[in-house]
């Protein structure tokens, strides 16, 4: 076993966690669907979560070949995928069966927590390429990432309902977008 197939284990489990949080959300839900008071944003996000953990185990194919792993690397890669299931943990409630539960009082309740780990992620998704390169991400990569911090420093920063809604239907769009540009083949 080369060392990125031993080292991508730890991930992995990790990455299935964050995916396991957010199915379980899912399922509560669906459980749950007439106690629910519905709103789109921490859907959305959830949704974007399950992306962003998806595109986060596409392109670590592209480290698969390294051979020159340091702890100091390994553990960039693991405290971002940590900060994916902290934000999976987060965006959804834990949904007591037929307990009456506000998804719209949930997320305005941890939003600040919320955009808080995804600031993190975003900052560390940078520094994770600068560990993993020596440099910069490549222009078009930053920008995007510098895009998707705007976008969360107004979330974090607004309680208007209107710009949260419209925000995560943008941060969807735009990571779609991302990824088309970015990841949508294998190199």
């Amino acid at each position: 076993m080369d060392a990125f197939s031993y080292l991508s284990v730890l991930l992995s489990v990790i990455l299935g966690l964050a995916i396991q949080q957010v199915l379980l959300g899912y399922r509560g839900m669906a459980l749950s669907r007439r106690n629910i008071r519905w709103y789109a944003p921490p859907l959305i996000w959830s949704v974007l979560i399950l992306a962003m953990v998806s595109q986060h185990w596409w392109s670590s194919f592209e480290i698969a070949g390294r051979s020159d792993w340091s702890f100091a690397l390994f553990a960039t890669i693991l405290v971002q995928t940590a900060l994916f299931y902290m934000m999976a943990a987060v965006v959804l409630p834990d949904i007591p069966p037929g307990q009456p539960t506000d998804l719209k009082a949930h997320y305005y309740r941890e939003a600040p927590v919320f955009f808080a780990i995804t600031l993190a992620t975003i900052l560390w998704s940078i520094f994770r390429g600068y560990m993993l390169d020596g440099r910069l991400l490549p222009p078009i990569d930053l920008g995007f990432h510098l895009l998707f911090l705007a976008m969360t420093l107004i979330a974090f920063f607004s309680k208007r309902p209107r710009v949260h809604e419209i925000s995560a239907g943008l941060m969807i769009g735009i990571f779609a977008i991302y990824i088309g540009l970015l990841f949508a083949r294998l190199d």
